[in-house]
């Protein structure tokens, strides 16, 4: 095991493909794509899996050998300003592990963040330091950002995580913008990530969109169980543990699949089980519990803010472990929730908020370790 990760259940970053699970199909159709020089969009729920596979790809010795890889989140981002200070800053992050020359180039095609341009007084190297203030004119920055990483001694790839947040800046026809710098790239390219995936489709498959047809399309679908039961005995006994399949059955089966949700509840399965012993599905309570303990302040600040309506739908939800026929009057009346448009209108507000999702056609609370808080509630 890596003397830095004592843990073998890796939460929330990429540490190498020795704790990274299949999606072998996955890597190489991607992988395919960079190296043929096509754009790509990837709409999958949030906490699948989107980020861990694309930091997986960027890390194939194919694609670190020809080309140089930034990755931008853009989901914290409300503006276009926001969306440019996070890009530049990810650029220049790229920049600073590369060779001097197109350090030193940042500054000069990037004129309009001199501002930014300041000395490292120890090492005499350009330093970047900016604020969010400091972004005074967002499309022109933009366009000499793209500009940059054209001039790069190599081919870039891009890979902008929740990119249907752009739909939700106040600015106009972002969209248009963007497609027409992007349009203009000959030697970058871009993977589009996002997890609204009606807000996707539509940017991407609407004909009335700037985004229409200009990428190929893929989707992720939760790691097969047995494949995972697989992993996870292996990062057990790489940790000098062991642990029944049947616990990493019933972990699956609990966090639906979602990578993320089983990452964490088998991390806290290894922290408890002591070296050398066998964990087995009685430790799945004890993890649960404290995973949610920890979340707990978080959850009852979500639960404190909510409108009454919306609290009656999600404790609903919960009971039933996902609803198929969320408006139909069977389901209103058992849950004595006033209308089939009262429903519609929580819904909207639960959905709205990222705390429900729908999934093969049945409605679930999104975050599980939320829905196991609420049902002991």
């Amino acid at each position: 095991m890596d003397n830095n990760c004592k843990n073998p259940f890796v939460i929330g970053r990429y540490l190498s493909p020795d704790y990274f699970c299949d999606r072998e199909q996955e890597t190489a159709f991607l992988e395919k794509q960079i190296i043929n020089g096509r754009n790509v969009t990837l709409i999958a729920d949030r906490r699948i899996g989107k980020s861990g596979l694309i930091s997986h790809v960027f890390a194939q010795p194919e694609i670190q050998k020809q080309f140089y890889t930034i990755s931008v989140d853009l989901y914290a981002t409300g503006s276009l300003a926001e969306m440019v200070y996070t890009f530049s800053n990810e650029v220049y992050r790229c920049v600073e592990r590369q060779s001097k020359s197109w350090k030193d180039k940042f500054f000069q095609i990037i004129s309009s963040l001199r501002v930014g341009f300041k000395l490292d007084a120890l090492t005499g190297s350009p330093a970047f330091d900016i604020g969010l203030g400091d972004i005074a004119a967002p499309e022109m920055t933009l366009e000499q950002v793209f500009a940059f990483l054209e001039a790069a001694d190599r081919p870039c790839v891009v890979a902008f995580d929740e990119f249907q947040q752009v739909t939700r800046y106040p600015e106009k026809n972002i969209e248009a913008l963007l497609r027409t710098y992007i349009q203009r790239c000959t030697k970058t390219q871009f993977i589009f990530s996002g997890s609204r995936k009606h807000l996707m489709t539509q940017m991407f498959l609407s004909p009335s969109k700037p985004f229409y047809q200009s990428t190929i399309n893929m989707g992720l679908d939760p790691i097969p169980c047995e494949i995972y039961v697989d992993f996870a005995k292996r990062m057990f006994i790489l940790g000098k543990k062991t642990i029944e399949d049947e616990a990493v059955r019933q972990v699956y089966e609990l966090c639906r699949g979602i990578t993320w949700y089983m990452q964490m509840l088998l991390n806290e399965m290894f922290t408890i089980t002591n070296p050398g012993d066998h964990c087995k599905t009685g430790s799945i309570d004890e993890a649960l519990r404290n995973v949610v303990q920890v979340q707990e302040p978080f959850y009852r600040e979500i639960l404190a803010a909510l409108p009454t309506k919306q609290k009656s739908l999600l404790f609903a939800i919960v009971k039933e472990n996902g609803v198929e026929n969320i408006t139909s009057g069977a389901f209103v009346q058992k849950y004595k929730l006033v209308s089939a448009s009262s429903v519609q209108a929580a819904l909207k507000g639960l959905y709205g908020k990222d705390i429900v999702i729908e999934n093969n056609g049945k409605w679930y609370v999104y975050d599980i370790f939320f829905a196991q808080y609420l049902s002991g509630k």
